[in-house]
């Protein structure tokens, strides 16, 4: 699916293409990669390279052709709740083109945020910067989503350790990973993009500015939090360690507790000559000898807190 937006005050959609405008594309199908190759001429090559979900944030350029790739975080309903997935920014003197292989949410929010804030969009690097600005707000969103997540499934754990929290964590984890090395990418591209773009027509300091100021709470924000996780994670590690060893030491306890009225009755059971035979209360003493013993050794557990 592709829209024509042309920046007035804030994008809005036209029916056609007309020069200068943003040709936003995402989840393409024949004929969105028909009109992308036969009539812009965008070459094949770039839409290849922001097909690889696993694409790297970077920058490359064929004839006058620019091809800027960063990465944007998405929610999904997967194995892994939140991943990120690469956003193709392809730009030549009169053609602005972004290509995305899946819907997002940051794309339609960033249309609209220009439209409430009326904002001009003057050039192609300016809409670069404001879309890895936009990039690194929904990288903050999600970062606080994870964090009500990580919440939640730690109130779980002291509840009860089940595996399924664990699990959770471990996901959440993993999405950090994806965050953390996906933001860096993108403070990266903001440096080759300053290089690329040294005309004094691109210069905007302040928007550069908030965008590394903000590339770099979201950085710092991932690291607290992946640390943080991390912590909890050895924690819980260590209490199920803990709990394994408390469990063994009791099961040791109950089995030695046990063990002696067996072993007495053992010995009374055997086809021999005990002394006892003739006694009208043998049982009975045997029995009180076993419940004594047993009780001496869990007064000495119970002192040495194996229960």
């Amino acid at each position: 699916m592709r829209k024509y937006l042309y920046c007035e005050t804030g994008f809005v959609e036209k029916p056609n293409w007309i020069p200068n405008c943003w040709v936003n594309v995402e989840s393409p199908d024949e004929d969105d990669f028909n009109f992308l190759k036969n009539e812009l001429k965008v070459p094949e090559s770039f839409l290849e390279d922001i097909s690889d979900t696993d694409e790297r944030p970077h920058t490359d350029v064929e004839g006058n052709w620019l091809l800027t790739i960063i990465r944007i975080p998405m929610q999904q309903n997967k194995s892994i709740p939140y991943t990120t997935l690469p956003l193709g920014i392809i730009t030549n003197n009169e053609i602005v083109v972004t290509v995305c292989f899946q819907n997002t949410e940051m794309i339609s929010d960033f249309i609209n945020h220009t439209r409430r804030k009326s904002l001009s969009v003057r050039n192609k690097y300016e809409l670069i910067l404001r879309l890895i600005y936009s990039s690194a707000v929904w990288f903050l969103k999600y970062l606080k989503q994870i964090n009500n997540d990580v919440t939640a499934a730690e109130k779980e754990l002291e509840k009860s350790i089940r595996n399924e929290d664990l699990l959770q964590l471990m996901k959440l984890q993993k999405t950090l990973v994806y965050f953390n090395t996906s933001i860096r990418g993108n403070e990266v591209i903001v440096g080759k993009l300053q290089s690329i773009f040294q005309d004094k027509d691109y210069k905007n300091k302040d928007l550069v500015e908030d965008v590394v100021i903000e590339l770099k709470q979201a950085y710092n924000t991932v690291n607290i939090y992946s640390d943080i996780l991390t912590g909890t994670m050895d924690a819980f590690a260590s209490i199920i360690s803990n709990n394994v060893n408390t469990i063994m030491k009791r099961m040791t306890s109950i089995s030695i507790i046990l063990m002696v009225p067996t072993l007495i009755a053992s010995f009374y059971g055997m086809n021999v000559d005990v002394h006892l035979n003739n006694f009208q209360y043998a049982f009975t003493v045997i029995v009180m000898i076993s419940i004594f013993i047993s009780a001496l050794a869990f007064m000495i557990f119970r002192k040495i807190r194996w229960f």
